[in-house]
């Protein structure tokens, strides 16, 4: 017999369900991927370094890490990050090359249409 595990995070399980909303109200399917992808376990989550930010975006794009941002690495140009959480080192690049630090909440909330962003696993 399998055992029925569910989230006990209240903020992720406030976010899957706004994003869910959110996708259905404005019809865009990116906040309904990113809501499935964090209805996965956490041990699923993803864990993007620095550098391979820096070497798939350009500069001023906006990027969604439906996970941790860590800080190997660096960063070469001004972006907008929007993650789940961030490790302490990859704040400080990020913001001192010019760029900024959203959750995805602030992310969602400035762009319900999710135009222009990239998502990065």
């Amino acid at each position: 017999m399998s055992k029925n595990i569910k989230k006990t995070n209240p903020r992720i399980i406030s976010l899957i369900n706004d994003l869910k909303t959110i996708s259905r109200e404005n019809g865009v399917n990116i906040w309904r991927d990113i809501a499935k992808r964090m209805d996965k376990p956490t041990r699923n989550y993803s864990e993007v370094n620095l550098s391979k930010i820096n070497r798939y975006t350009n500069a001023d794009d906006t990027v969604l890490i439906p996970g941790k941002v860590l800080g190997a690495g660096s960063i070469e140009h001004k972006l907008t990050v929007a993650a789940l959480s961030f490790s302490d080192g990859a704040i400080e690049k990020i913001l001192e090359k010019g760029g900024v630090c959203l959750t995805i909440e602030e992310l969602v909330e400035s762009n319900p249409k999710g135009s222009g962003i990239k998502i990065m696993q």
